[in-house]
């Protein structure tokens, strides 16, 4: 013969015991559909959001280096298109960038922006460059940027033709 067992679930009421017969109550521990479906959707938005965000900074490092290009060939004209001058700048640039280098090949003046942990650098053309002077002398051609600071000093000397770049001290 088979055994019947019951269970029972003792509670206490203003300080009486009470034996309470326990009925299969399936129901408390099993979540609705409701709920797994509202934290599947939480889930989703927290993911989207992440990779928003991720895709916003890496924008806004590519418009830092944009920036940097830009206003560096503006100060290079600037000074082109001068007489003579000297001037000292200081430009913003992502973190990760390291190092300013200058290259120049029978295309012309190149600017590459090394980063750190990648092995090919950032090529971008800088017009109106002496590359027989300054930074192109040095070995490495490369100015260090610190905390995504970069300072360059332009020169322009009376009757030449070109800029000349080279790394502040």
């Amino acid at each position: 013969m088979g055994r019947i067992t019951k269970s029972f679930q003792v509670k206490i009421y203003k300080g009486k015991f009470f034996l309470n017969k326990m009925v299969n109550k399936r129901g408390q521990m099993q979540l609705s559909f409701g709920m797994i479906f509202s934290i599947i959707l939480i889930i989703a938005f927290i993911a989207l959001a992440v990779w928003g965000i991720g895709k916003f900074l890496n924008m806004q490092k590519d418009i830092q280096i944009k920036n940097f290009k830009r206003d560096l060939q503006i100060d290079v004209n600037r000074l082109y298109h001068a007489p003579q001058g000297l001037e000292n700048y200081n430009y913003i640039l992502p973190k990760k960038i390291v190092a300013v280098c200058f290259r120049s090949d029978d295309s012309g003046n190149k600017m590459e922006l090394k980063e750190e942990g990648k092995p090919f650098p950032q090529k971008h053309e800088i017009e109106y460059l002496d590359s027989e002077e300054g930074i192109f002398e040095a070995s490495p051609p490369c100015i260090p940027v610190e905390n995504g600071k970069v300072k360059i000093k332009l020169e322009k000397k009376y009757k030449e033709t070109l800029v000349t770049i080279t790394a502040t001290e």
